[in-house]
């Protein structure tokens, strides 16, 4: 069930099952409370985030997780000061927040597919079923792809959806989860499609954030960016890990598990890359910066520019280790634990 300002939902006068699941998300697309938590969202200043010595921007020494694309984490703020995701144009950023504990849960999802056993993923130990927990919610990311700037508020009809677009269906999907479920969330923050979305003076669309920091102890969301030092650890072999899953059955429909909630550990599990993946890579090693872009994205005009490179990277990769038994020594997965300054170290087995 959804709450806003601490009410539930109003009711839909349509009986159509479609009708109510654009109705709920268009209802709250244009609710004034989260119009003006998004505009003031909108107004803050992205924080940048850099491991690297060399860089100029924000470093941190907290204790940190980052999620990629397609990955979750949930947290207990006994163990973790922050938790961030960017990257995202069509996908959608989630924190889920337990208010009684404040174990928080963060995702980067994708796709529809993977919502319905993704918050159950989520959910699996932020939820305590002897309580009647209170879940704050806050949705960053997937930005209006698909219709003109003419478009009230990111709301289309079914019709209009059909002419492509990646954002709408997500946001549709995630509104109609939460709303059917018998737990009790509160939305604190909708910044999406067309409250994420900036035009230039041609008409085209690009986010305005493509990602955020979350604070489990406060609950507190603000805008973030990170770079290729501050993604970590493993940041080349998980996003690989990413493609390598469209191809592995077994996670079909499933979010892909990296942090050890109790361990305050990062966890990397074997999986393997097939010879299409590396002739794929032997191919895209060989095409422009545009043609890249063109092949491996939903929104290449809307990407980060360091897009292209760390597609480059991928390929070279999987080129150098065409072998992921070696990668991966007996099967054994790579295991990272606690810094002293709140870094990761990766544990020799």
């Amino acid at each position: 069930m959804i709450y806003v300002d601490g009410l539930p939902l109003s009711p839909h006068s349509s009986s159509s099952s479609s009708s109510q699941d654009d109705d709920a998300l268009a209802v709250l697309m244009k609710h004034p409370t989260l119009v003006s938590v998004s505009d003031s969202f909108g107004a803050i200043s992205e924080r940048k985030f850099s491991a690297s010595e060399e860089s100029n921007v924000e470093r941190s020494t907290s204790k940190a997780v980052y999620v990629f694309q397609r990955e979750y984490a949930t947290v207990d703020p006994a163990h973790v000061d922050l938790v961030g995701t960017d990257e995202a144009t069509t996908c959608l950023g989630i924190v889920i927040r337990n208010r009684r504990n404040g174990m928080t849960s963060v995702t980067h999802m994708d796709s529809p597919d993977v919502v319905d056993i993704g918050f159950t993923q989520m959910l699996s130990l932020a939820l305590k079923h002897d309580v009647d927990d209170i879940f704050d919610v806050h949705l960053v990311g997937a930005f209006n792809d698909s219709s003109p700037q003419s478009t009230t508020h990111g709301t289309k009809s079914k019709k209009q959806t059909n002419l492509g677009g990646y954002s709408f269906p997500l946001c549709q999907k995630i509104i109609q989860t939460l709303e059917k479920s018998s737990i009790n969330f509160h939305i604190q923050l909708l910044h999406v499609l067309d409250h994420n979305t900036r035009w230039d003076s041609q008409g085209n669309a690009y986010p305005i954030f493509h990602g955020f920091l979350v604070e489990p102890s406060t609950g507190l969301v603000n805008p973030a960016s990170f770079d290729k030092t501050s993604r970590c650890p493993d940041e080349i072999l998980r996003r690989i890990r990413l493609t390598a899953s469209f191809e592995d059955s077994s996670c079909a429909g499933r979010l892909l598990e990296t942090y050890d909630t109790l361990t305050d550990q990062i966890i990397i599990s074997p999986f393997s890359w097939t010879r299409r993946q590396i002739s794929v890579a032997f191919m895209l090693r060989h095409l422009s910066d545009s043609e890249i872009l063109l092949s491996c994205s939903t929104s290449p005009s809307a990407e980060g520019p360091d897009f292209v490179e760390n597609q480059r990277r991928q390929c070279e990769y999987v080129i150098e280790h065409p072998d992921f038994r070696k990668v991966f020594p007996l099967n054994q997965p790579h295991v990272f634990e606690r810094t002293p300054n709140g870094g990761w170290r990766r544990l020799q087995q």
